[in-house]
């Protein structure tokens, strides 16, 4: 798909908080990197006219409308960024696909596996027609991140022997915060381990280059109902019209061990419920000759250990992610001026305008968020199971140690 004047215009469907991360996105990427298409942010489509009009406004596109499934019939659109609730993302997706429209999706992909199932498949279709999708796992984007994912590839570390990741959040730890789409599963399908936990899934993956073949898991509900907002309908909750309170019906933790594919074992956790913890992601890779550590809430910073340094000089190395030679860096600040999290948005249309440009598949693709998807639903199943060791459906081999079934 190509457009004769070199633009590349799109069509944004949902404006809330990733609405408005992607849309800075948008507005800022042509102005610090060097694109090969031009982004035009041609219409936002939500719900309401009035508010739908006055996110564009705000925003920063040049129109709104309320009609999705009108845009994706307009010729004067070329992508469709997905930024809805869990539940229409399938449904979105493959129209716009089917109608050759280029696509960006939110993670979680979707809130089944039939459905990024279904989604891989017309994704596999559409690229047959240099018709391309990715969904969108941004903080592989931040640079201390890519950082670590380049010195894995380069065996800085050596052979990847463990890994351990946590995602640390506090928004739900008070009984009293109202509930929201989010902790309904028909519009979210999990809890925090489809709204957190799927980011280290995929973290894990895009760090060591495997994926985790199999899981022991655990999910929890610790608050089994909230008050309900004034400003959210309560049918949306799954609740009565007219109640105060609605059912949590996702999980607000998530834990779960498992295996790379290698046999290299690994630990997550997925929490709303962390006092203290605003956005913590953890994410440390032991290796045969050095480990990895990173923690988004000192995001600029990624801790490197060689244990073939002298005894007397071992120990981890601080690096400020900020110099020209870091992925992502050089278009922006002067070494030592830190990044925030909007930029990882940022890179995420530099690497999808790039892509598309160069008729090439973006990463991470639909089929590696079904990948995702696929240990989502595992440790689902595994929680149903006891715990019990799931497998992914990886078609890779993958060591198991005595006493795992």
């Amino acid at each position: 798909m190509s457009n004769a004047d070199g633009r590349l215009r799109v069509a944004m469907i949902g404006h809330a908080f990733m609405g408005r991360a992607h849309s800075q996105a948008w507005r800022v990427a042509p102005r610090f990197f060097d694109l090969p298409r031009e982004p035009v942010m041609q219409v936002l489509v939500g719900r309401s006219p009035d508010r739908a009009e006055e996110a564009a406004r705000q925003l920063g596109w040049a129109e709104a409308q309320t009609d999705w499934r009108a845009v994706l019939e307009r010729d004067d659109v070329d992508l469709v960024d997905i930024c809805t609730p869990g539940d229409t993302h399938a449904e979105i997706a493959v129209a716009a696909l089917e109608a050759g429209k280029h696509v960006l999706v939110e993670k979680p992909m979707a809130n089944t596996l039939d459905q990024a199932e279904r989604m891989t498949q017309a994704a596999e279709r559409a690229a047959a027609r240099q018709v391309w999708s990715m969904v969108g796992f941004t903080y592989r984007r931040v640079p201390a991140v890519a950082l670590a994912q380049r010195l894995v590839a380069e065996g800085r570390i050596g052979e990847v022997r463990q890994v351990r990741c946590q995602y640390l959040q506090d928004w739900l730890a008070d009984e009293q915060a109202p509930g929201s789409w989010r902790t309904d599963k028909a519009l979210a399908g999990s809890g925090a381990l489809g709204d957190i936990g799927a980011h280290i899934v995929d973290l894990t993956h895009f760090i060591t280059g495997q994926r985790v073949a199999g899981v022991s898991g655990m999910l929890d509900t610790i608050v089994a109902e909230r008050p309900v907002a004034q400003d959210v309908p309560v049918p949306g909750l799954g609740g009565v019209a007219g109640a105060d309170r609605a059912p949590v019906t996702v999980d607000d933790v998530a834990m779960f061990t498992g295996r790379l594919e290698s046999g290299a074992p690994c630990v997550f956790e997925a929490t709303r419920m962390a006092w203290g913890r605003k956005n913590a992601i953890r994410v440390e890779v032991n290796g045969s000759t050095g480990s990895l550590a990173f923690d988004f809430e000192d995001m600029n910073v990624l801790h490197l250990y060689d244990a073939s340094a002298p005894a007397a000089e071992q120990g981890f190395t601080r690096i400020y992610v900020t110099e020209a030679d870091h992925p992502y860096v050089a278009a922006w600040w002067p070494p030592g001026h830190g990044l925030g999290y909007e930029h990882g948005f940022v890179h995420q249309v530099v690497d999808l305008v790039t892509a598309v440009a160069d008729g090439e598949q973006p990463r991470p693709s639909f089929a590696d968020g079904l990948t995702v998807q696929r240990v989502l639903d595992a440790v689902e199943r595994s929680s149903q199971d006891e715990g019990r060791y799931t497998t992914t459906g990886t078609t890779r081999p993958v060591r198991h140690t005595e006493g795992e079934s």
